[in-house]
């Protein structure tokens, strides 16, 4: 089964994660596809644990290591999936999204783009997003849709690349 992993700054928000949790990833798996969720990586209690901590050099650490821990796991996860669905919404890219998608291009993941925003939000009228976002994912043999129900036929040479 194919695997993909899921980029994109959903999880941040309450409308965001009810979208994500609801309908986003159950839309992806249920088009037969392993989804690696990048949100369920990390145990929310230690992230709850850390915000318990008083401000000081102590939260600092605790956090700087938590950080380090999430981008190892979201840097092995990219390396074990055979293509990337980046959610490209807000007025620009977010930008952890954008580095995702640059490392999943230098990798030789296929990427594929999903922007159900309706706002402007790129470089010059002849890009959807930002131009070097646009690039890789384009690159990459994938393309940008606009509804998420059309993800499906994007992804569509993930099965034949997918041992």
């Amino acid at each position: 089964m194919s695997r993909v992993y899921l980029a994109g700054p959903l999880g941040f928000s309450e409308a965001g994660r009810h979208f994500y949790r609801s309908v986003f990833v159950p839309f992806v798996a249920g088009l037969g596809y392993e989804v690696i969720d990048p949100w369920a990586h990390t145990d929310q209690r230690k992230i709850e644990a850390i915000e318990r901590l008083p401000p000081g050099p102590e939260r600092l650490a605790a956090w700087r290591a938590l950080n380090h821990e999430i981008g190892a796991a979201n840097r092995a996860a990219i390396d074990r999936a055979h293509g990337v669905i980046a959610i490209l919404d807000g007025t620009d890219v977010d930008s952890g999204t954008a580095a995702e998608i640059g490392y999943a291009f230098a990798r030789g993941k296929l990427i594929v783009g999903y922007r159900g925003d309706f706002r402007l939000s790129a470089d010059n009228e002849g890009s959807t997003v930002n131009l070097q976002v646009e690039f890789f994912i384009r690159e990459s043999g994938g393309t940008i849709v606009s509804r998420y129900e059309d993800l499906g036929p994007s992804l569509r040479g993930l099965r034949a690349s997918a041992p």
